[in-house]
């Protein structure tokens, strides 16, 4: 009954550290004004942004200006990171874009609630702590390959053609082979000009909006001198109602998988932009699980506002920490802005061109990709560069997911490798200073001790077992386990199968230094029951010796081994005076 009521009063506490404190907006009344400047600089650059993503994604402009409103507001309450900006990304739009075509937007909507309460059970098990064990190297390479795809993406509407369907690298080669066939060299233009513009203007002076100013440009240049080129359209200025019967029961199985990745990103992409953030900053440091309540209830919530799957945007969250943002009000200032700008300047958005918004995404999505921190990867070790370049080229090739999740497998596997290589079996040299020379010469030669280091586990047990099993013409092993790090049940098994295969040969093995924690697996193989009886078990390496030498002493060893010394040694004599 008490543990009970432990555990229910843990999982009220756990709980309760969701939840949004005061503390959480102490920076209010400090530094409002800066945090207003901040979410205004922010909200500009993500207007462009949140449509270009919509726009790529499938589910048109407006679900990305929505999302950025509902999602960005949120996640700022009830995140966990007061710096974090949240909406469509791109790495959400490249998800996206399978599951709009298969399914109606009905069935990405009821995706994102899926998501949702995925992330939100995610927060309650204090799952987001998780998030850290996730390699550099696989960042990187999925960080480069989601700006590779999304440059991909936009090839069709930079090139002034419909989207593209199949796979991503053929729709790519298609679009290429069509434009080649018959070349319109309006929309290109349009989307280099303002690429090259944001990229110039973001090495020039990064507080300045250049991608609002570049699609701005764009839209009125287009608007007067090629008015045919394709643009977004009418966008409603309203919130509208809820899509009739999108929560439908009936389809939630066959969207799991597709919940499941989104869920997977938006974790992902969330925690590493909130890590981010926090480095950026002196005194920031976000609550992983509390951020994952806050994305999971985002993403509960804007669907039934015609919004698509959101998470942590480092673009934008970079650019609020760079605008001197240092609390949340910064980033309810930004979904307030875009609200308004919503409301304000619909008729103006429907005429901006679909290439100018394909040029700002090929912008950010070069600027994704950090060279000089991928070259550094690159040149550290093979085992890194590996990882890194198998997570880009999955990245490309196969689905977002299964990217990470092959990352990660494969810098596993290296590092258990690496583990494995680390466990040492040396032998040790015992003390012979309280003997005579010939007795010192036989124990050396019939007693070794050898020190056990490092983790004793499935991945160096094998390892483990045939350096021990290399012993030869000796009576007595002694085993210093004190610097065993850590022993699990293979690495169990397989010391109970070297103590059996010594004892079989008529070596006696002794244990020294066996920490609690470690005796536990052995002693549920009933390998340390016979230690025990027999006087094998000790906490020192030294008297273990002891009583090894006790042991050979009173089985009258050494009487023989002396007796067998100076018969060879007599022989040897024998044969020197030999003529």
């Amino acid at each position: 009954m008490t543990a009970t009521r432990e555990t229910t009063a843990t999982k009220r506490r756990r709980f309760r550290q969701l939840l949004p404190e005061r503390s959480d907006y102490a920076h209010v009344r400090r530094h409002w004004h800066t945090d207003l400047l901040a979410g205004l600089t922010v909200a500009v650059v993500a207007l462009p942004l949140a449509l270009g993503f919509g726009i790529a994604s499938g589910l048109g402009a407006f679900a990305g200006l929505i999302t950025s409103i509902i999602a960005g507001a949120v996640a700022a309450l009830l995140g966990g990171s007061n710096l974090q900006i949240t909406g469509p990304t791109g790495t959400m739009a490249v998800v996206l874009v399978p599951l709009a075509a298969t399914h109606d937007h009905a069935g990405v909507l009821l995706v994102g609630v899926m998501a949702g309460l995925m992330l939100i059970a995610l927060a309650l098990t204090g799952a987001g702590r998780y998030a850290r064990y996730v390699p550099v190297p696989v960042v990187e390479g999925f960080t480069a390959g989601v700006g590779i795809v999304i440059a991909l993406q936009q090839l069709p509407p930079a090139l002034g053609l419909p989207p593209a369907t199949g796979h991503l690298l053929t729709g790519a080669w298609h679009s290429v082979a069509a434009f080649a066939a018959d070349p319109d060299w309006a929309p290109p233009a349009v989307a280099f000009a303002v690429a090259v513009a944001i990229l110039l203007g973001s090495r020039l002076h990064s507080h300045i909006p250049t991608p609002l100013l570049a699609v701005v440009a764009a839209t009125a240049v287009t608007w007067y001198t090629v008015p045919e080129v394709a643009v977004i359209g009418s966008l409603p200025r309203t919130i509208p109602a809820p899509e009739a019967g999108f929560l439908d029961l009936a389809a939630m199985p066959g969207l799991v998988a597709a919940a499941i990745a989104i869920c997977a990103l938006c974790a992902l992409e969330s925690l590493l932009s909130a890590t981010v953030a926090d480095n950026m900053t002196v005194d920031q440091h976000h609550n992983p699980d509390r951020e994952l309540l806050g994305q999971g209830v985002a993403n509960l919530v804007t669907p039934f506002f015609g919004g698509m799957p959101s998470s942590g945007a480092l673009a934008r969250t970079a650019v609020n920490v760079r605008s001197g943002a240092a609390g949340r009000l910064a980033s309810l200032t930004h979904a307030t802005v875009l609200a308004l700008m919503m409301l304000a300047l619909a008729p103006l958005v429907a005429h901006v061109p679909l290439a100018a918004l394909a040029g700002v995404l090929i912008a950010t999505s070069i600027r994704m990709i950090e060279v000089g921190s991928m070259l550094a990867l690159a040149r550290s070790t093979r085992a890194d560069a590996a990882v890194m370049w198998l997570t880009l080229a999955a990245t490309v090739v196969l689905d977002l997911v299964w990217a990470v999740a092959i990352g990660v497998a494969l810098a596993a596997m290296l590092a258990l490798g690496r583990i494995s290589r680390s466990v040492s079996v040396e032998e040790e040299p015992i003390d012979h200073d309280d003997h005579h020379d010939e007795e010192a010469a036989l124990l050396h030669e019939h007693i070794v001790a050898y020190r056990l280091e490092g983790p004793l586990f499935f991945a160096a047990a094998h390892r483990f077992l045939l350096q021990l099993l290399d012993v030869a013409d000796v009576r007595v092993v002694v085993l210093r386990m004190s610097r065993v790090s850590t022993m699990d049940a293979s690495g169990a098994t397989v010391l109970a199968d070297a103590i059996k295969r010594l004892e079989h040969r008529g070596i006696a093995v002794y244990l020294s230094g066996l920490e609690p924690v470690h005796a536990k697996p052995l002693e549920a193989l009933g390998v340390l029951e016979p230690l025990w009886q027999q006087g094998r078990l000790f906490e020192h390496t030294g008297e273990a010796i002891r009583a090894a030498r006790r042991r050979l002493k009173a089985d009258g060893l050494l009487e023989r081994l002396e007796l067998e010394q100076l018969e060879t040694e007599s022989a040897a004599q024998a044969e020197a005076e030999r003529p």
